[in-house]
């Protein structure tokens, strides 16, 4: 993990274990206690401090491909081009070329995405690209829209400037953003190498050096103003242009110059080649130097500007941390100060451990990414695999909180454009097509009831299944010309070449339900999860959901079993009556400890909510425990976590300040156990901290622990 400093933080205030706690009370019939903390703090200051986390975002997302979705100008089909397929791009019979789909396409199915549930319509890159790539069987077009060239048009496949914003209204009078998936990493392959050779040069065998022929570390100089002046000599591959057409391929203007490339060769996506390589080939943009950081945010100002709602950011991973950290704040600023307040980015990061995802929107800055954890663990449940795996992904939830953002907001999915479609990883476990059938509604089911903001990938609500990822997971929903495409088993569905809009087509009607069900009842949208069962074998995973308004609890419950299995869970509703909103199950009470029994129908989900809200603590929470990883020196990012005894649950504010300063500065909320957040250590100043973690009732009561800690050089 790429860091700015390295200094150590050092919690001397707190042990590990022990009972450092002060407890408040609020109301009228409970009077502040006396305060019993290391740090003397007022009940104002501790109720000023608590928080509770805010309705976080909520779109249902349908991601599309343009070019196979729907065809609604055939006039676009060759994008203005004349000459062959590997002059155009267009060949409808060929899955890794251009087949007609358009915005206008789009545009007129607009009811048909609506129907699913949709609010926000997220498409792949729709700016011109470089029609064709490649030669001999290797040809390639880029219909999929990864290879720009120009930023600032829409590409003629597809249609113009003024097609995008009759989109964007028509959508956006049915109640749907539109969300542009947008690229910083690279351009087309447009720059080649002298010599031919294209095999990647590490810094340390030859590193940069500036126009006078000085060696510099780029690294050091990242997210900074300044950078050297630099020649094609500079590179370790002297970058070069095949054509004086290709010295001019690029819009913005500033995209031609070669010196702003990284130019060492094609990436092998380890070590530093993840970041400083060619992604496949393609032109690997200089992130590092403040004029690509500066151009880059103006290309996407200038579309927020246009109308977009949002962004999904490709390639997230293979761009240093400190782009991210100017990118994702400039952005959503611009956006603020344009008046879009609902405006969103989400990055790709291809990684399925939370750790590794969670830096680029805690030190990266960026408003959230794809939870490809979600995906694996997912699929893994669906497939029959123990729930434990559900466990510990929600388990890691706390690697994405801070102040402004957490796992709440993350968009989750269970197949793409690459990976592949959900049915073809479940096709493995399933023993027929029904059952097949049965798992895809399961990990649907679990997508739409989990936290996050769930995005279907056209195409699966008709049942597609395909032969793999990327090409063979790109089918035309329109009659397809593809032989393969064409002999692809459809689950619940019949193959064959045909148009696939068809509403009654049982995963269609099972998305659209999901969708109804989420939008009815804010809680499986945007409320509180805890868990609350993981069977260690094939069964059951369950949790509670939260209504951050009402405080009514939700029970919710999956099963990957193919038989029914009962189980006893915990609620935090003593008493209170659970009647059935989802799937087959009875009306239930909670007894004197909030235990209920239920059983679980196979391959399935339930939901129960309780007739009443949860009530009142019967007493202000105890943080008993305020700590720092394991009480020794830690560095970068440093684990802080409390334990909490409450009747009720409870939402921990974990706050610091400098000593001597009188001002807090919250570092996130945590609303689900086990308590705790990552304090980047690297970004503080040099000094002594005062930490204090204040808990919150749903009904206001108030306890907290604090503590001093010491960040050192």
């Amino acid at each position: 993990m790429t860091r700015r400093r390295a200094y150590i933080l050092v919690l001397v205030g707190v042990l590990v274990g022990a009972v450092v706690a002060g407890v408040v009370t609020r109301g009228k019939d409970s009077p502040p206690a006396r305060v019993t903390s290391p740090l003397k703090l007022s009940d104002t200051e501790v109720a000023n401090l608590a928080r509770r986390v805010a309705p976080p975002r909520h779109e249902n997302f349908y991601f599309v491909m343009a070019d196979r979705f729907a065809n609604g100008d055939p006039g676009n089909d060759r994008g203005g081009l004349s000459g062959d397929r590997t002059v155009t791009g267009f060949d409808p019979s060929d899955k890794g070329m251009y087949h007609g789909g358009d915005l206008a396409g789009l545009t007129a199915k607009l009811d048909y995405v609506k129907g699913l549930g949709t609010t926000a319509i997220w498409l792949t890159p729709s700016f011109v690209n470089q029609p064709v790539q490649g030669s001999g069987a290797d040809v390639s077009a880029g219909y999929h829209g990864y290879w720009i060239t120009d930023f600032t048009r829409i590409d003629p496949h597809l249609g113009t400037n003024d097609e995008m914003t009759a989109l964007i209204d028509a959508a956006h009078a049915r109640g749907m953003k539109v969300y542009f998936d947008i690229v910083t990493n690279h351009t087309a392959d447009v720059i080649g190498y002298e010599g031919g050779d294209t095999a990647y040069i590490s810094k340390e065998t030859k590193p940069y050096v500036d126009a006078s022929g000085t060696v510099f570390d780029d690294a050091k100089l990242a997210g900074q103003q300044s950078f050297p002046a630099l020649t094609p000599d500079s590179f370790p591959h002297k970058p070069i242009f095949r054509s004086e057409a290709d010295s001019k391929a690029k819009t913005p203007a500033w995209l031609n110059d070669p010196t702003l490339y990284h130019n060492r060769g094609d990436s092998t996506f380890e070590g530093e080649s993840s970041t400083y390589g060619d992604f496949y080939g393609l032109d690997d943009l200089f992130t590092e130097n403040p004029t690509v950081v500066d151009g880059m945010i103006e290309i996407y100002q200038k579309w927020i500007d246009f109308g977009i709602d949002g962004f999904r950011i490709d390639t997230v991973k293979h761009v240093n941390l400190q782009f991210w950290q100017r990118f994702g704040p400039a952005l959503m600023e611009h956006a603020k100060a344009a008046g879009n307040d609902d405006f969103f980015m989400f990055g790709e990061v291809y990684d399925t451990d939370p750790a590794a995802m969670s830096q680029y929107s805690t030190v990266g800055a960026l408003p959230a990414t794809l939870d490809f954890g979600f995906q694996s663990a997912a699929v893994d449940f669906a497939s029959g695999r123990p729930a434990t795996r559900l466990q510990e992904l929600y388990a890691a939830d706390d690697d994405y909180l801070d102040a402004d953002s957490n796992a709440y907001a993350l968009p989750t999915f269970l197949g793409n454009h690459d990976l592949g479609r959900v049915a073809s990883f479940l096709s493995p476990s399933a023993v027929d097509d029904s059952d097949l059938l049965r798992r895809i509604e399961l990990a649907t089911a679990l997508m739409y009831l989990t936290r996050g903001q769930p995005v279907v990938y056209y195409g699966d609500e008709q049942g597609f299944i395909g032969a793999g990822g990327d090409k063979d997971a790109r089918q035309d929903m329109f009659a397809t010309k593809v032989e393969e495409y064409a002999a692809d088993a459809i689950v619940g569905g019949d193959a064959g070449s045909r148009d696939r809009y068809d509403r009654g087509a049982p995963l269609y009607r099972h998305i659209a339900e999901l969708a109804k069900l989420r939008a009815d009842h804010a809680a499986l949208r945007t409320g509180i999860q805890i868990e609350r069962y993981a069977a260690d074998t094939e069964g059951v995973y369950a949790f509670s959901r939260i209504d951050r308004e009402s405080n009514v609890e939700y029970l919710v419950a999956v099963n990957n079993a193919a038989d029914a299995q009962p189980v006893t869970v915990a609620s935090a509703s003593p008493g209170i009556r659970f009647d059935p909103v989802l799937g087959e199950v009875e009306a239930t009470t909670a007894d004197a400890q909030g235990s209920l029994g239920f059983a679980v129908p196979g391959r399935s989900a339930i939901v129960l909510r309780a007739a009443g809200p949860i009530p009142p603590a019967q007493a202000a929470p105890e943080v008993t425990a305020l700590t720092l990883g394991t009480g020794g020196a830690l560095s970068g990012q440093a684990k802080v976590s409390a334990q909490v005894r409450s009747s009720s649950p409870v939402e921990v504010t974990f706050a610091l300040r400098e000593r001597g300063h009188a001002d807090w500065t919250v570092a996130g909320t945590d609303d689900s156990p086990a308590y705790g957040l990552y304090l980047d250590a690297d970004r503080l100043t040099p000094g002594d901290y005062e930490i204090v973690a204040v808990a919150r009732t749903l009904d206001g009561k108030l306890g907290y622990a604090s503590g001093t800690a010491r960040v050192e050089p």
